[in-house]
Parts: C-alpha cells; sequence; structure tokens
C-alpha cells in the first residue's frame, strides 16, 4: 500500500517530521461536528479565566502568549507524544526532512515523567561525549527539567553552530549525575550505513527514517549483492528512534515477497491502514539477522516485528523501547503545528507493541570491550606448533578476488565492528551457521 494516497501523513517516531499538506478533521469526511454543551461550558470557564487574568493578575500579559500556554497544557495532558508548536517550532521540526538541522544529536522522549534519551546519533557530539540510551535529563543549562515539556527541551538543547550547551544526566548505575559540555554542530542525518564483514557477508545499519531511508537502503543493498552472493545480511536497528511510517513500509517492503507489514487502527475509521509487501524484482532470499536494542523505538520496531512475524529474519540483541503509537503532523491557521498521536499501529500477527516492545528470537545483551591492555586468554597448543609437523600438502593456489579484498581492506569499520561488537559477532556466527545447516539433508 502506497501510504502517500492518504490526505494526510503520519510519522511513527519519538519526534514528528511529517508535514501534512491539508488539515485533517478527525470527526468526520472534512467536516466537524458540533461539540455537545459540557464542551461550551467549559469554553466559557476558560474565556472566564482568561478575562481575570488580562484583568487582575499582578503583571500583564500577552492574550497570544495566554492562550498558547493554555493549549500547550491541554495537548500536554494527553501523552508524551502529542505537542502543540509555535510557528517556529514548526518550521524548525520541518527542517528535519531535509536531512540536517543544528544540535547535539540525540533523540529524546518523556519517560516516567522524566526528559529521558532514547538515543544518540552515530557520530555526533551527543554520541562522541558518551550520552548513552536511558540516560535521564535532569537539566539543560543549570534549567531543571522538571515538568518541562518535549518541545521546551529540543528549543533549550538545539542552538547556533558552535555553541556549547551543558547537561546533566542522572544514569543508572552511576554514583552522582554526571555533567556533560558538548558543541552544537550541524547534525548531517545519514540514515544508511553499509559494509562488508566478509567477502559473503553484508552488513547494513539504519539510524532512523526520513524521507529517502527506503531509497537510500535500496541502493546501499543493490551495492552489496552486485557481482556478489550474499549468504548473509545484518540488519541493525540498534538506537533507532523510528521516523517516517511511510519509509518503515518501505524498507520492509525490501525484504518482503508477501504478506502484511504493518496495520493502524485510529477512532477514525478512515484512517485506518493495512499496508502489504508487493514481490520485488530480486528476491532477497538470503538469511537475515536484525540487530535491536532498548534504544529500538517506533518505525525501527514496526520493520523488526514485520520480518519478525513473517518469518523473514531473526531477531537479535534485547528488548526494544516499546512505542506502539502513530502521531500525525497538522499544521494550524497561524503557522504553528500540532503533534496528535491518532493511532495505534499493530505486527502482522496483530501484536500491539506499547510497551511491552519487540521481544529478540535470541537474547543476548550488548557487552562493551574489553580493555586493550587486559590479557586474552593464552594461546592453545595446535599441531602447527609442534617440533617436527608434517607440512600440509600444497594446494593448488587460487587467485583472490581483487576488489572484495580491496573493499575488506579499506573498511576499517567493518573491521572494528567484528572485533569489538559481540552482537554482531554473534549474529554472524548465526548467519554462517544457517548457511552450513542449509546443506545438511
Amino acid at each position: 500500500m502506497n501510504i502517500h494516497r492518504k490526505r494526510f501523513l503520519l510519522t511513527a517516531g519519538l519526534v514528528g517530521i511529517l508535514f501534512c499538506g491539508a488539515v485533517v478533521f478527525m470527526w468526520g469526511r472534512g467536516q466537524v461536528k458540533a461539540a455537545p454543551d459540557d464542551v461550551y461550558k467549559n469554553m466559557e470557564v476558560l474565556a472566564e479565566v482568561l478575562r481575570h487574568i488580562e484583568k487582575n493578575y499582578v503583571e500583564p500579559r500577552e492574550p497570544k502568549d495566554l492562550i498558547y500556554g493554555a493549549i500547550k497544557g491541554m495537548v500536554q495532558s494527553l501523552d508524551a507524544h502529542s505537542a502543540f508548536m509555535t510557528r517556529e517550532e514548526h518550521q524548525e521540526l520541518m527542517m528535519e526532512t531535509k536531512g540536517s538541522f543544528t544540535g547535539i544529536g540525540i533523540e529524546i522522549t518523556i519517560k516516567d515523567r522524566v526528559l529521558t534519551v532514547v538515543s544518540p546519533i552515530e557520530g555526533t557530539p551527543a554520541f562522541e561525549a558518551g550520552l548513552k540510551a536511558a540516560d535521564r535529563i535532569i537539566s539543560i543549562e543549570d534549567k531543571t527539567t522538571k515538568d518541562m515539556s518535549l518541545m521546551e527541551a529540543v528549543k533549550l538543547i538545539r542552538g547556533p553552530k558552535g555553541t556549547k550547551v551543558n547537561l546533566t544526566v542522572v544514569r543508572e548505575g552511576a554514583d552522582k549525575p554526571l555533567k556533560f559540555t558538548m558543541v552544537r554542530d550541524v547534525i548531517p542525518l545519514i540514515s544508511v550505513r553499509k559494509h562488508m564483514l566478509n567477502p559473503e557477508m553484508g552488513y547494513v545499519r539504519v539510524s532512523n527514517f526520513q524521507s529517502k531511508t527506503g531509497s537510500d537502503l535500496a541502493e546501499s543493498l543493490e551495492a552489496l549483492e552486485n557481482g556478489r552472493q550474499l549468504k548473509g545480511l545484518i540488519l541493525d536497528l540498534r538506537n533507532n528512534p523510528g521516523g517516517l511510517l511511510s519509509q518503515a513500509i518501505e524498507v520492509s517492503e525490501l525484504f518482503l515477497e508477501e504478506g502484511v507489514i504493518v496495520s493502524t487502527k485510529a477512532r477514525d475509521s478512515s484512517q485506518n491502514i493495512v499496508a502489504k509487501a508487493h514481490p520485488n524484482k530480486a528476491p532477497r532470499n538470503y538469511p537475515i539477522v536484525i540487530l535491536v536494542n532498548g534504544g529500538t523505538a517506533s518505525a525501527a520496531e514496526i520493520v523488526a516485528g514485520a520480518l519478525q512475524d513473517n518469518k523473514k529474519a531473526l531477531v537479535l540483541g534485547t528488548r526494544t523501547f516499546g512505542k506502539g503509537s502513530v502521531q500525525t503532523i497538522l499544521p494550524l491557521s497561524d503557522g504553528a503545528g500540532l503533534r496528535l498521536t491518532t493511532a495505534r499501529y499493530y505486527t502482522p500477527s496483530g501484536r500491539s507493541i506499547q510497551l511491552d516492545g519487540i521481544v529478540p528470537d535470541i537474547d543476548v545483551d550488548f557487552v562493551p570491550p574489553a580493555d586493550k591492555e587486559e590479557k586474552g586468554p593464552k594461546h592453545t597448543v595446535r599441531e602447527a606448533d609442534l617440533d617436527r609437523a608434517m607440512p600440509k600438502e600444497k594446494a593448488q593456489e587460487v587467485q583472490p578476488d581483487k576488489d572484495k579484498n580491496q573493499v575488506l581492506d579499506l573498511d576499517a569499520r567493518a573491521k572494528e565492528l567484528v572485533e569489538k561488537d559481540n552482537q554482531v559477532r554473534y549474529a554472524m556466527q548465526l548467519l554462517q551457521s544457517w548457511t552450513i545447516f542449509s546443506k545438511i539433508r
């Protein structure tokens, strides 16, 4: 199903970045139903409070600021992902769809009423400084984040390139709050990176879902498959906070030939969606392992759930974040915007992952690499170490594939992944075993 055929656009990300080209009326087919009497009565109370503030408050206040404050409070009472945006905040949000913004590179949400890091974006100031998923931000520039809205936090954290921002976070296991000083920079949202881990094993990392993620991933897969018979692929969705629902569907379609990808259920049945896969020109029949963790959220969970339920991939890692709602971005008449939670989404088997997340098929915690000075296991004596060991029979010399070796020699990041990332190594072992067992009759 082509999601763009709808009259509105949806985001399945923690911070919505999708523009809605036309106002969506949530109550019917283009017409707003009359509000019930109790709504009008409460509106009268709101107007009464506004009059009292304008007349009696100790200092004068702009009516627009008062009304905006009331709207923000109303929307904030709904859920952690709905938000009212001023014109400036709405415009800034739209910039993200163009591929970059200025800040430190973290995705945040409100969890248990505390501003919480979902994940740092790879290669950004936040990532380099050592911020981690699940860090709880208790202050920004010494300003407490208690009762702070998501949009207010984003506004404080972002700023001109080259300026500094200070965050204080509480981290599980740390004895005291940690302080981070980071220099803001332009954050390029490069959503897809690829590597060959060995001549037959591919690796792609999808860090978020933006407007070109599906096409970028398609190009990356074609480059990995070009002239090779892939024996397996690792799809890394760890610390992927989500993004555009349409791109989660497009990415899933790259691997599926049929079946449901995701369904959504809204109050307005006209907004219910059932997205299905269609045959690809070149079916991808090699085994796939998807890597996930607690920073895998929303659109990334859609992809993991779609491939898991359709028996197309094994999911390896730890339980995902558990965001199973969809937000619609609604532009308002004065240029402001409303990000409103309008639907829940479900995996092909009908699971709602809200709060529960995706449970991996194979539960493997990430183990940080040991210190370089730490001694490894002692060398095991082998036949080749023995004195007077009989030499092996000379085999016919095979000329190496220069192109493949060149890719592996130049790809330092791939080597680092294999050496330092236990989850990647485990996935490689699974894929290698998969290939071996498939030959057993």
